[in-house]
């Protein structure tokens, strides 16, 4: 049996594991500076607000997986806007759903992992009541966290085509009025 050789993307890694850091360090810094100069509801709502992004691009991620980029091909000939865009997603899946499920994903848990502790600390409490807010706290942050990305998963499975598309629109807007290209033209990379 012979053995296939493993196509690394040495390039993308090195690449991701700097965007990683630095996006790391921006959420956790503004989230921080966001958390101690707020009230204890507004906390809340930032936390919630970094929960659902992790969800959202959780979402994203497994619908560029999971998606097939034949009907977009009639649309990008009738140059419908971000049928392009959409391509360019499923061409580089790897990378998409490496940005999506695994860079935005675990920086969101990360960093709300942090949000709760400062939220617990703006309590104020005794040691063992922040204790058991942080016991019963943390455990409701997992729950809404798992249980929003298994139901996203499936979400994402099943309205792949509608949400690539969202956002290859969103992606053409982003090159139309800043000439960011996100992928190259000629990507024929996963190509299904």
């Amino acid at each position: 049996m012979r053995s296939r050789k493993l196509n690394i993307n040495y390039k993308w890694t090195i690449n991701a594991f700097i965007f990683s850091f630095v996006l790391a360090v921006i959420m956790n810094f503004s989230s921080d500076i966001l958390l101690k100069k707020s009230n204890i509801i507004i906390a809340f709502f930032v936390l919630l607000v970094i929960v659902f992004t992790g969800i959202l691009f959780d979402i994203i991620g497994i619908a560029v997986a999971t998606g097939t980029e034949e009907p977009f091909h009639s649309m990008a000939s009738n140059k419908v806007f971000g049928a392009k865009q959409s391509i360019k997603l499923i061409r580089n899946a790897d990378i998409v759903t490496n940005f999506c499920n695994d860079i935005i994903g675990d920086i969101c848990g990360i960093v709300s992992g942090a949000a709760l502790t400062s939220i617990i600390t703006k309590l104020s409490l005794s040691d063992a009541r922040s204790t058991v807010y942080a016991t019963i706290f943390g455990g409701i942050l997992s729950a809404v966290t798992i249980g929003g990305k298994a139901l996203g998963k499936n979400f994402g499975m099943h309205e792949s085509q509608s949400i690539i598309f969202a956002v290859g629109i969103f992606l053409a807007w982003i090159e139309k009025y800043t000439g960011v290209d996100f992928f190259p033209s000629n990507s024929k990379r996963n190509k299904k």
